[in-house]
């Protein structure tokens, strides 16, 4: 009997034009003045002005702060905090985009109520007094930030990215609005969904799997694979949005409470060094990383095999063919060697990837050898 600890403590309202009630949802959260986080694009797309009409029409004070960039940094975390200080009366934060603005405006949370810098976070449990509560909405079906107590944040001169987790830092509500992503570009949907498929994936399998990740990395798995060709087809499909809107929150979830494996621990140095794009690194390496975990989850993979084209037969090679044709359907590369990166910096790679803490609950364990190996197979 596996013993595990589930602890949900997320509102989430999901429906189209859900977004509307924002307003009367931070009432609920007894809000008076709320800072929104986001970034110029999620400005320019008008869901910020949505946002803006919802919170004013329940009389509440707004401030935005949008100077959030991808992969977001201590820097504008700590940019975050400075505009933040000049409302003292903020008493709810919003987190409204992709991962990136949703991670920074947990960032904000940590060390606008518990002072210090993000380092001081990294790892799990470690804010001292109360955090501000928040509501989280996102704008891409993919990082699953929205339903994990983790900020993913990048130190400034090492780009080295750090998980500060903290339940005090979930979000208190969550809005899933599928006509939010209407609006996102062919290219933002192509990498955010094949994050969203690493999450579900690879949280199906990790060490500190349990029944309840497994059942939400399950189910996310099902709707992604699904709906991720429809949407790229099909780009105003809203129902085929939710859905994988849906599967995004669920692959989130799943990571809240099983963690994620040596697919990440090996995308983040690619990112850091070479700025390639979270969700294009990753689904680069995850093939690898199944054909290397497949020596000791193998009947776990044919689990998900079995729910492609919903047949129920299944085998790992079926599960890399399909994950083979959506990357093919996004244009996403398959090779290391696409991005001009020198051989000779693969030494260098797995060393940074052994360091990853993710590469921890990797069902089958990962030393700087054998990931050196698999940046190989993948170059």
């Amino acid at each position: 009997m596996q013993i595990f600890d589930f602890q949900p403590t997320t509102r989430v309202v999901f429906g189209e034009n859900t977004i509307e009630q924002l307003g009367s949802l931070a009432r609920d959260l007894s809000a008076r003045c709320v800072l929104i986080v986001t970034d110029p694009g999620i400005v320019a797309a008008g869901h910020v002005e949505k946002a803006l009409d919802s919170l004013k029409k329940e009389t509440l004070q707004v401030i935005v702060f949008e100077d959030v960039e991808e992969n977001p940094t201590t820097h504008h975390v700590e940019n975050g905090v400075r505009f933040a200080k000049e409302y003292p009366q903020v008493d709810l934060i919003v987190g409204l985009g992709g991962g990136s603005a949703m991670d920074c405006a947990k960032g904000i949370n940590f060390l606008l109520t518990n002072g210090g810098k993000m380092e001081d976070y990294w790892g799990i449990g470690k804010a001292q007094k109360p955090m501000l509560p928040s509501i989280g909405i996102p704008t891409t079906a993919g990082t699953g930030s929205e339903g994990q107590s983790f900020a993913l944040i990048s130190q400034e001169k090492t780009h080295r990215k750090m998980a500060c987790g903290d339940i005090k830092a979930r979000f208190r509500t969550v809005i899933l609005d599928p006509t939010l992503l209407l609006s996102v570009p062919r290219e933002v949907a192509t990498v955010t969904g094949m994050d969203a498929i690493s999450h579900a994936l690879e949280s199906y399998v990790t060490t500190k799997r349990n029944p309840i990740s497994q059942l939400f990395a399950k189910e996310a798995w099902r709707l992604l694979e699904k709906h991720f060709e429809i949407v790229l087809n099909e780009p105003q499909n809203l129902n085929a949005w939710g859905q994988m809107l849906l599967g995004a929150h669920f692959s989130g979830l799943a990571i809240e409470n099983s963690m994620l494996g040596a697919a990440h621990a090996t995308a983040n140095p690619l990112t850091a060094n070479y700025g390639i794009t979270h969700g294009i690194a990753v689904g680069l390496m995850l093939p690898h990383i199944i054909k290397f975990n497949s020596k000791v989850v193998n009947g776990l993979y044919k689990d998900l095999a079995a729910m492609v084209n919903g047949k129920r037969d299944g085998n790992i090679e079926k599960l890399l063919d399909r994950i083979r044709v959506l990357k093919n359907l996004a244009n996403l590369p398959g090779k290391l060697a696409a991005f001009n990166i020198n051989k000779n910096d693969l030494p260098k790679l797995a060393k940074e990837a052994a360091e990853q803490w993710t590469g921890n609950f990797n069902p089958r364990k990962v030393n700087e050898v054998e990931l050196l190996d698999i940046y190989k197979a993948a170059y």
